[in-house]
């Protein structure tokens, strides 16, 4: 473990943890207890000590963005922050949104991307998204959970339904800059 004070930050870069740790987050919660209060933000798990000013760096962009996420669990990952770091000004972050959400949902076709579009701008009401598209509640049951399945995101979740609203807005975005 290697262990630094950054002004008021203490910067934590740990070793040594196997997969299953580093994914099912207890690794993180051993070690929130001993932090003391404010936002603790972890970066990705990285393969070697060479990679870890990658994860240092997206950790720092989500210390950044944190506080527009008031309650944010603690610890969070920086990948949770994805909708937070972009409207801060990450581009990595607005990069991640449009590679794992925008473009897949665009790529799925206009009815999938279409659907999840109007499902959000209907504030989630099923059957008020299935008469604006002029389909059958199931259809628009069917397109979220294929959509939800491509993305990782259930547009039913207000915090996944954030992260697809931003998403899509840095898509359409990075369009109109012809970026994409």
């Amino acid at each position: 473990m290697l262990l630094g004070v950054q002004g008021t930050r203490l910067v934590v870069v740990a070793g040594g943890a196997d997969d299953d740790q580093a994914r099912d987050g207890s690794l993180l919660d051993t070690l929130a207890t001993a932090f003391g209060d404010g936002p603790i933000v972890a970066g990705p798990t990285v393969g070697s000590l060479a990679e870890a000013h990658l994860s240092a760096a997206e950790a720092l962009s989500a210390m950044r963005a944190v506080v527009a996420w008031p309650n944010a669990p603690r610890p969070v990952r920086s990948v949770d922050l994805l909708p937070e770091r972009a409207l801060a000004g990450d581009p990595a972050a607005e990069r991640q949104l449009i590679e794992e959400i925008a473009r897949p949902l665009t790529g799925a076709g206009a009815a999938l991307l279409e659907t999840v579009e109007v499902y959000l701008e209907v504030g989630g009401v099923l059957e008020m998204c299935a008469r604006q598209l002029f389909v059958h509640p199931n259809t628009v049951r069917y397109r979220l959970k294929k959509a939800a399945e491509l993305t990782g995101r259930n547009a039913a979740d207000p915090r996944d339904a954030l992260v697809l609203r931003i998403a899509l807005a840095a898509g359409r975005l990075a369009r109109a800059r012809g970026q994409w």
